[in-house]
């Protein structure tokens, strides 16, 4: 963190909202608020203006919503933008967003509600954005691929575990568009979300995608050419029906050090004492050092591990931590994953 205060710009329509969010950033004496804007179209000429380090926009706004503003500042600003969502307003929009090249979005009547308590997670966001390289993923470059691959006779590999935070969507839509339609494996995900917004998340995907993508469900079979999304009620884990011996999905209360629900470690370790030798597992752009400890335990069992690299990070956090533990066999730019794990099956 650099000594100089961190410059933002808040673009909100609500003018109770403008006043509650734009006290919260003043109570941070290394974050300075330049400017607030009740719309898109007044907050993009703002940021054109001011030039501030991170800017924080609402979603659902009149003359012009918060896809309009990531959409015209990733054109000519790189800056960091955070969404600012709302549970009684979910907005599908929010992964257009996110495709397009935002930061982050959290939500805005909690970050409320918490400051009240004395805890101020906007503020701690917005410092790791101030530190982001504020650079769209485009992800929506990226091409469906409908191809069929040429796998191996016998695979090497009998599932794909991926672990995500922060710019995790964006990376992870990149990935699934990259998947051959004819994928004989399944692939689980911990993508670190509020639990309201998953279930839209899996509907993206499923439409980005000719492989099935569903939402996890306690008790169902792990099936090849479909793809899971860890709900984020609860942590998610692999284990072996008791009668059929077949791979299925189940739910667990019990909580890791790093994050909960949906824990990535969770996740990952189960997918080890599964899959054993035959698992491969992924960590993505994030935060913190969740996924780290899934990593180890599928390299224990003589899995395949990867990481994605920094400059194609987000939040090199959880890769970082992952490579600094000696967890990780390869580390791959995002564009370049896709392919690298079809290779690994070929």
């Amino acid at each position: 963190m650099t000594s100089q205060k961190i410059k933002t710009v808040l673009i909100e329509d609500s003018g109770l909202m403008r006043i509650l969010l734009s006290d919260i950033l003043r109570s941070d004496p290394n974050i300075k608020l330049l400017s607030t804007a009740m719309n898109g179209k007044e907050g993009v000429e703002k940021v054109k203006q001011l030039k501030p380090d991170v800017v924080i926009t609402d979603m659902v706004m009149p003359q012009f919503d918060g896809l309009h503003v990531v959409k015209q500042l990733m054109q000519h600003h790189q800056v960091p933008i955070i969404l600012l969502s709302s549970l009684e307003k979910r907005d599908p929009k929010i992964f257009d967003a996110l495709s397009a090249g935002a930061f982050e979005f959290i939500n805005k009547e909690q970050v409320v509600a918490l400051a009240k308590e004395g805890h101020f997670p906007l503020n701690e966001l917005v410092k790791t954005a101030s530190e982001s390289k504020g650079s769209s993923l485009n992800s929506g470059k990226v091409r469906k691929n409908t191809n069929a691959h040429s796998f191996a006779k016998e695979l090497p590999y009998q599932i794909i575990a991926i672990g995500a935070s922060t710019g995790g969507p964006a990376a992870i839509e990149t990935i699934i568009k990259q998947l051959p339609a004819n994928l004989m494996i399944p692939v689980v995900i911990v993508q670190h979300m509020t639990e309201q917004f998953l279930p839209s998340f899996a509907q993206r995907l499923n439409k980005l995608s000719p492989l099935h993508i569903k939402l996890a469900e306690r008790n169902e079979t792990l099936e090849g050419g479909t793809i899971y999304i860890a709900p984020g009620h609860t942590n998610m884990k692999v284990v072996k029906n008791a009668i059929t011996t077949k791979p299925i999905i189940t739910f667990t209360s019990k909580t890791f050090k790093e994050f909960n629900f949906p824990s990535a470690d969770c996740l990952l370790s189960s997918v080890a004492e599964v899959y054993r030798s035959k698992a491969i597992g992924v960590i993505l752009t994030g935060m913190g050092k969740d996924g780290t400890e899934g990593l180890q335990e599928i390299c224990r069992h003589g899995g395949y591990t990867i990481v994605q690299d920094e400059s194609s990070s987000v939040v090199f956090g959880m890769p970082k931590s992952a490579i600094e533990a000696g967890a990780v066999k390869q580390v791959v730019k995002l564009h370049e994953i896709g392919g690298f794990l079809m290779s690994c099956l070929s």
